[in-house]
């Protein structure tokens, strides 16, 4: 199946102190390197709808993220650093320069682009240009939690272990399923490919991924929003070009823009292009995606 989804791309396994990770890898070797890190509860198969395009002018590295898909998933510890997107940063830093790249575009959808973001205030000289894919800050993202009684994912996922894994491992397809039909503008599973929902699935049934997904959460209520929260006191703000990328029916526009709240916090001169789109842009609207990308690569 994941041949199907990417042709022409080699499936390489990388080896780093911080465990195993998986990745398809295409393009020409000697392109210019875009990582492409995907959301919860998906995998690098949210990309195949992009990523051969992305690989005709670039080297593509379409990885699974730690605890995710089929990359090391590593039980969390105590004060959730496992987890935390500040040591995912340096997992990423590691990975891709076993591969060869220091400096590299990063592309990040929902986790994968908070994992991004971080990297690309700790790190600046690494992050050549940073595209956000539906996300805001994190420290803005729990003010907004805090100040509504809403049910939220993010405090359910957040409690305490075991207690959101027991509950999810009662029927880890009806609760991930549900999310994505909930989050796309069809509220249906039509916009995903059978062969991506497969490893999907395959994933999120793994008593371990359901833990280290659950310990992703519990480090961004705790490390990264911290991380946050020191750098936006410090005036800490990313250096390269920025991207926000956002869909029409997932992020809360009520109080303010996605590219108005980057824009006060961590991306004062970020740029944006908005899509017909529920949250999961490389699948629902991989051509206006794709087209965003592309033009934000060559600016």
């Amino acid at each position: 199946m994941t041949t199907d989804l990417f042709p022409g791309f080699s499936a390489s396994w990388i080896d780093i102190p911080a465990g195993r990770f998986f990745a398809r890898i295409g393009g020409p070797e000697d392109a210019a390197p875009v990582l492409l890190l995907h959301g919860f509860p998906q995998t690098h198969a949210c990309w195949h709808r992009i990523a051969p395009a992305l690989a005709e002018t670039h080297r593509v590295i379409c990885l699974d993220l730690k605890g995710y898909g089929w990359s090391a998933a590593p039980a969390g510890d105590a004060a959730h650093e496992t987890y935390a997107k500040r040591t995912l940063g340096q997992d990423i830093v590691a990975v891709m320069e076993h591969l060869g790249h220091v400096h590299f575009a990063l592309l990040g959808h929902d986790r994968g682009a908070r994992l991004g973001y971080r990297l690309a205030l700790d790190e600046p000289g690494r992050v050549a240009r940073l595209a956000l894919l539906d996300i805001l800050p994190t420290l803005v993202q729990w003010e907004r939690i805090e100040a509504s009684d809403k049910p939220s994912h993010w405090r359910s996922l957040a409690r305490p272990a075991p207690v959101p894994e027991r509950e999810i491992g009662q029927d880890p397809d009806g609760y991930f399923e549900g999310l994505l039909r909930d989050w796309s503008n069809a509220k249906s599973l039509d916009a995903f490919a059978p062969a991506a929902l497969a490893l999907y699935r395959q994933g999120w049934a793994v008593p371990e991924r359901i833990h280290a997904m659950c310990e992703d959460y519990r480090a961004g209520a705790t490390r990264d929003r911290e991380a946050d929260l020191t750098d936006l006191a410090a005036g800490r703000t990313i250096t390269c070009p920025t991207l926000i990328l956002a869909g029409d029916g997932y992020l809360d526009r009520s109080a303010e823009t996605p590219l108005t709240a980057w824009q006060r916090t961590f991306a004062p001169k970020a740029t944006a292009v908005d899509l017909a789109s529920g949250h999961f842009l490389a699948e629902e609207n991989p051509a206006g995606t794709l087209d965003a990308l592309r033009a934000f690569l060559v600016a």
